[in-house]
């Protein structure tokens, strides 16, 4: 038996919290991971007992739902509201990251991003993750990693 790499595992656990995302135009999940340990998880869908996009649809404005909080910014979220450290963690997310998350993501500390999707790469985002000196990296999902052998 072969174990999965610890990409392939980490990318995994993001595509199973996509599962939960309430959003209908598009599922994400990050997970967050700092040596080795996942600290946090998240999906995009609606604040906490809000109204979800599943029951009454996208609130689009400028093409962008703003019904829901991106996965990234919820894991992110997650570890600031438990105390979890982010400097120097790595993020495993479904799609490209946003502008915007990526802006938090930096912020947060977090020094590597790696991404199984390509999802309306904003150019500034990909410039800002250089001038930070953030890792960016592309590891798609082997479909084999999630069908048993």
């Amino acid at each position: 038996m072969t174990r999965i790499s610890w990409d392939q595992y980490y990318m995994a656990q993001s595509h199973l919290l996509a599962l939960r995302s309430t959003c209908t135009r598009l599922e994400v999940g990050a997970t967050i991971v700092r040596d080795k340990r996942i600290i946090a998880g998240g999906y995009n869908g609606s604040i906490a007992g809000g109204v979800h996009c599943i029951d009454e649809g996208c609130y689009v404005i400028d093409n962008h739902c703003v019904r829901t909080i991106h996965a990234e910014m919820n894991a992110i979220i997650q570890c600031a509201k438990f105390g979890a450290p982010t400097d120097g963690a790595e993020i495993y997310v479904t799609h490209f990251p946003c502008l915007q998350c990526c802006k938090a993501i930096i912020q947060a500390g977090i020094k590597s991003v790696y991404y199984a999707l390509d999802y309306k790469n904003h150019p500034y985002a990909v410039e800002l993750f250089e001038q930070a000196g953030v890792k960016v990296e592309q590891v798609e999902l082997k479909e084999t990693v999630l069908r048993p052998q």
